[in-house]
């Protein structure tokens, strides 16, 4: 069963894309470009849109190789 993942603020987004080795490339018009290493392409969200939708989170998580449950574990961990 998929947990159900609501209400991520950017803060806490930026944080566990930080926590997972990505970097803040560029900002450009609202949107921020984060890169890794092991990434085949960049992780791009919006940041004037609080909270972030949950369609962005799961595309993401996919091009990072994760999944809903990593993210729901370390926002469980940081509270």
């Amino acid at each position: 069963m998929t947990p159900s993942i609501k209400n991520v603020s950017v803060e806490d987004y930026k944080s566990f894309l930080s926590h997972h080795g990505l970097k803040n490339i560029r900002t450009s018009k609202g949107h921020e470009v984060w890169c890794g290493a092991k990434l085949t392409r960049p992780v791009i969200f919006q940041t004037h849109i609080d909270p972030i939708p949950l369609f962005i989170i799961k595309s993401n998580l996919r091009t990072m190789g994760l999944t809903l449950n990593d993210l729901r574990d370390y926002l469980n961990s940081k509270n």
